[in-house]
């Protein structure tokens, strides 16, 4: 291969590699909560984070059904491998696939309609954590999305577990509360978590009051307990 291919192709990588770290969203994920947690990221992996600790990650354009969510209750070995009371996935640190409810969590979608990233925060796999997703300082979008309300603690009897709050579709297991049909409405526990976390998704179909969007090319900040 000669001295110019080399070169040119070198050439290439390099410009593919930086625009695609360009364009690519950033998360800092922070825990401000005053135990540790093990923040878990798909994509992403997983990372225990102390209090006060931040982990960043980052997501390229087209990145959809992802998700960042707090793991509490944790202990894992050297290899990376155990369990969590709350959100464990698959039992590793490092998580490829959706944790186990309950769970808050953060969902986002990059560079869709529009040239628009879509983000929310969801109550469907229910609560164990107070979480802030919003868009970094500096950028062309403020929004802030909160769910801070103490779920846990107001949790109704038959959604309670160690460490957090169910959503009604893991315990039930119905139509009516896990919407398979794609044709439901909101149910006396769906208002439960709805009324404490208005900004967040309380079931299936709640896009019109937890939906929103940010235009491609935002940075955004990730909050345990903020």
């Amino acid at each position: 291969m000669s001295t110019f291919t080399t070169l040119s192709i070198c050439s290439i990588l390099f410009v593919t590699l930086y625009f695609t770290s360009a364009d690519a969203a950033k998360f800092d994920i922070r825990n401000n909560c005053p135990h540790t947690v093990w923040a878990a990221a798909v994509p992403g992996g997983g990372k225990r984070l102390n209090h006060g600790e931040t982990w960043t990650i980052t997501a390229n354009p087209g990145t959809k059904e992802a998700r960042i969510w707090a793991r509490t209750g944790c202990q894992f070995d050297a290899a990376g491998k155990g369990k969590c009371q709350t959100g464990d996935c698959n039992g590793v640190l490092q998580c490829k696939g959706y944790g186990v409810p309950p769970n808050t969590l953060t969902e986002y979608a990059l560079d869709q309609y529009e040239h628009q990233d879509f983000i929310d925060i969801s109550n469907i796999d229910g609560f164990n954590v107070p979480m802030e997703f919003s868009a970094a300082p500096g950028g062309k979008c403020t929004r802030v999305i909160k769910c801070t309300a103490d779920i846990v603690g107001q949790c109704p009897h038959q959604l309670k577990v160690p460490g957090g709050c169910n959503g009604p579709c893991h315990v039930f297991k119905t139509d009516e509360h896990c919407c398979n049909s794609g044709n439901c409405g909101p149910t006396n526990f769906s208002r439960f978590f709805k009324q404490r976390c208005p900004d967040a998704y309380s079931y299936p179909k709640d896009d019109a009051t937890s939906t929103f969007t940010c235009p491609t090319g935002t940075n955004y900040k990730v909050v345990f307990c903020p």
